[in-house]
């Protein structure tokens, strides 16, 4: 007999499988893990008598759970924090936006700073449990990176592209840096993308001032990734395409976009996506502490932020991430381009997941893969999340509309 608190199903959605999307469908989720996607005439009662059920309107989709690559922190927990807690405030905060798995982002500190951040992260990932949004690795941003692009980078911790600083940092982490932004035009810059391309980690270029001939080299030694497309880098002109005009033109960078209204101008958003396409983009949040949180004084790597309507500046005025939530980013995307649904669900999950080579158990709804899953309602409302087969998140609004076996 199936145990009943291991076998969740979900029914009369719309799902948005991988191979295929099914208008009327159900879900089966055995043990975590997707164990079977079926069209809703062949459901029986009988069958799953003893399983948690959920159903839904008809007009609802259940999707893949998003996945966020460039996320600092939220709900004032910061990945440079360098503790179990802020770490654990974060898995447990982004499934209430949608996010089901991360890249917890670290920052241009001082050697001992990201070095105590890296350790504690690793550490939390040999021991992070189900039932909150899963840290698949680290985004190490900076501190190889450009003073002529630091942006909200302390520019006093900035220090060249160094492959054996890495090879140690790496170490620290229990190998579980995934992807490095960095400016490949500096010193050593290519010999460093050289050797995360050989060790199968992203290189991607980011705060970075580097000309069009310069990024050429890069992409020849291996760079396939842009971090914060438009921001912290030099710009598109008629003269020197920059890295935005490189962005754009290669399809084999892949580009990160801050898709909410503030970071990239709503038209900006929508020419990136007719050029790029929805194959090359992903959605990010590059939130920080204050995501969550009211207006007001916070701080990002030991700099003070000033939010007020959502909108985070230094002191100095520049852009100090964000306080973007995927859902909103979502939206957006949508609003800004006329994307579909199956759109933003391969910039928000697909794309992310194949970039950082998870995509075997992560990003996309299909048998054996992780059951990572949002439920929207008919006007893309986040619903409903589940990390790992578990219901983490319900959004009150919905909490008797959703017919089930039980109270959520």
């Amino acid at each position: 007999m199936l145990e009943q608190e291991n076998i969740l199903v979900i029914k009369n959605v719309r799902i948005y499988a991988e191979e295929e999307f099914l208008e009327h469908g159900y879900m089966v989720i055995k043990n975590g893990t997707i164990f079977a996607i079926e069209h809703l005439s062949t459901f029986k009662e009988e069958e799953w008598a003893h399983a948690k059920v959920l159903e839904f309107p008809k007009e609802f989709h259940l999707i893949p759970g998003f996945i966020d690559i460039h996320i600092h922190g939220a709900n004032d927990a910061d990945a440079m924090d360098a503790s179990i807690e802020a770490l654990e405030t974060m898995a447990k905060t982004l499934p209430e936006e949608g996010t089901t798995s991360f890249l917890a982002t670290t920052m241009t500190q001082p050697a001992t700073d990201i070095e105590r951040a890296l350790s504690v992260i690793g550490e939390y990932m040999d021991e992070q449990e189900e039932g909150k949004a899963e840290i698949l690795g680290v985004h190490l941003e900076g501190p190889f990176i450009s003073s002529k692009r630091a942006g909200a980078q302390p520019l006093h911790a900035i220090k060249q592209p160094d492959v054996e600083q890495f090879k140690k940092w790496n170490d620290l982490s229990k190998n579980q840096i995934k992807l490095v932004t960095l400016a490949p035009e500096e010193n050593g810059g290519l010999e460093l993308v050289q050797y995360l391309k050989s060790n199968h980690i992203i290189a991607s270029m980011g705060h970075s001032d580097a000309i069009y001939e310069e990024i050429l080299a890069s992409i020849q030694a291996g760079l396939n990734h842009v971090t914060h497309l438009y921001n912290g880098m030099r710009g598109i002109h008629h003269r020197d395409p920059g890295v935005a005009g490189a962005a754009l033109l290669h399809p084999e960078l892949m580009t990160e976009m801050i898709v909410d209204g503030i970071h990239i101008h709503p038209s900006i958003v929508k020419l990136t996506y007719q050029v790029k396409g929805a194959d090359h983009i992903i959605l990010i949040t590059d939130s920080m502490r204050a995501k969550g949180l009211e207006d007001g004084v916070s701080s990002l790597g030991g700099q003070t932020v000033l939010v007020k309507d959502g909108k985070a500046l230094l002191e100095n005025g520049a852009l100090a991430g964000s306080t973007l939530k995927m859902i909103d980013a979502i939206h957006n995307m949508m609003n800004f381009t006329g994307c579909s649904l199956e759109e933003v669900i391969k910039m928000a999950s697909y794309n992310p997941a194949k970039q950082i080579g998870v995509l075997n158990r992560k990003g996309s709804i299909a048998v054996g893969k992780d059951a990572d899953l949002v439920v929207l309602d008919q006007n893309n409302q986040l619903a409903l999340t589940i990390c790992q087969g578990q219901i983490v998140y319900v959004n009150g609004g919905y909490g008797n509309e959703i017919n089930r076996s039980e109270k959520l």
